[in-house]
């Protein structure tokens, strides 16, 4: 066998694409909540992959689920359906108010097939009039050219020529701006029950179940986009459950996979039958090997023990947040929910998030941001709390640093 290269990280300079620019460490193993780099420096893991290594690295499960398929069948395309998918979406239907399953390998193919749905279900039953989707401002939904501009940050979508069509956006949480802009041309509001990548912003109660009424009253269908509040990340299987406010089309990605990319997009029996055969469809979704870890994924996450505890944990790091604010005082407000949490900046250190995010992985520890003042911790929801105790010490020394100069 040839010798392996010798990767750098100039290397990325050299090969990709410039649209990341990612840090100079190099993660090359991972166990837990911990993962090594290249020079074998160890860092606590508060970041999770953006939420999607829900159970840690390497988690012995997961590596048995995927081996055991490994040595099976890895792919056989739509053209027959496999074992895997069909365990899984047998689960997830028991599991939630959806009687259908759609697998895709991310959360924008989900949020894309969920759209698609929405628009061909309006036509289906209502006509072409009823096209009209409405989304929320700091609201994101992926990456696709049809998620990007429901998404509602321009930054994302802008420059890539016309944009499709009969997309509204307002502000997340306000309930009048919502009643005045529907009609019976509305086909769906998107929305996620939690703001993630816009500055973890909770919808109030008042709200979500407003938008539930509105949609019932226009004949519009309410899409969850549960890509990073699903699967256990906020302490309860999907937030929904939470909310009680039931959506007509869940999407969900990240943690479903536990780190191998799949997709789902969740539904009813009625609003699926409009997806006709031939209608929408994914080379991959559905794969053996994504699904059998998904299946993984779902049977330790859905269990009281893990979503109990991603309570408990959440009270921990929030306490751990409020004891080092109460030392620096740097933070206005601790957002989020579960283990999706976010300190946010005070004035006094606004648009700096990227220096603390730096300055904790000079600390050796992997954290997030969620805008320009909003840090973001989305660990692993089996945590042990010894390494929250490590990794929010670590964290203290990266405020320390920044409050230092």
């Amino acid at each position: 066998m040839s010798e392996k290269m010798q990767v750098t990280r100039e290397l990325f300079d050299e090969v990709m694409v410039p649209n990341y620019a990612p840090s100079n460490i190099i993660p090359v193993r991972g166990e837990g909540s911990r993962v090594w780099d290249q020079n074998d420096n160890e860092l606590i893991d508060f970041a999770g992959g953006i939420a999607v290594n829900c159970l840690g690295h390497c988690h012995p499960a997961l590596v048995g689920a995927i081996t055991e398929q490994a040595n099976k069948i890895w792919h056989v395309s739509n053209i027959m359906t496999n074992e895997p998918a069909l365990r899984l979406a047998k689960k997830l239907t028991d599991a939630t108010f959806a009687d259908r399953v759609y697998f895709a390998n991310s959360g924008a193919e989900s949020n894309e097939a969920a759209l698609k749905l929405a628009r061909r279900w309006a036509l289906d039953n209502h006509g072409s009039h009823k096209e009209q989707i409405i989304a929320f401002k700091q609201g994101f939904h992926g990456r696709t050219f049809f998620t990007v501009t429901v998404g509602g940050q321009e930054a994302y979508s802008d420059g890539f020529g016309p944009k499709p069509g009969a997309i509204d956006h307002i502000e997340y949480n306000d309930l009048a701006a919502l009643k005045a802009l529907m009609s019976d041309k509305t086909c769906a509001v998107m929305m996620e029950p939690l703001q993630g990548e816009g500055g973890l912003n909770s919808p109030t109660n008042e709200f979500v179940k407003g938008v539930r009424e509105l949609c019932n009253e226009h004949n519009a269908l309410l899409i969850f986009d549960e890509i990073q509040t699903g699967f256990g990340r906020l302490g309860s299987l999907y937030e929904y459950i939470d909310l009680e406010v039931i959506p007509d089309i869940l999407t969900s990605a990240k943690s479903l996979g536990g780190g191998f990319p799949i997709g789902a997009m969740l539904t009813t029996k009625d609003i699926a039958s409009s997806l006709k055969a031939g209608t929408h469809g994914s080379t991959y979704g559905g794969n053996p090997l994504a699904c059998a870890v998904g299946e993984a994924v779902m049977d330790i996450v859905n269990t009281p023990e893990v979503l109990n505890g991603v309570k408990e944990k959440e009270i921990q790091i929030r306490t751990g947040l409020e004891a080092i604010n109460a030392k620096y005082n740097v933070f206005s407000d601790i957002r989020g929910k579960g283990l999706l949490l976010g300190p946010v900046l005070n004035e006094q250190y606004h648009n700096r998030a990227g220096e603390f995010m730096k300055a904790s992985a000079d600390h050796g520890l992997m954290v997030l941001v969620a805008g320009a003042n909003v840090i973001r911790f989305a660990p692993s929801l089996v945590i042990p709390n010894e390494d929250i105790v490590e990794g929010l010490a670590k964290f203290e020394q990266a405020v320390a640093s920044v409050v230092n100069g």
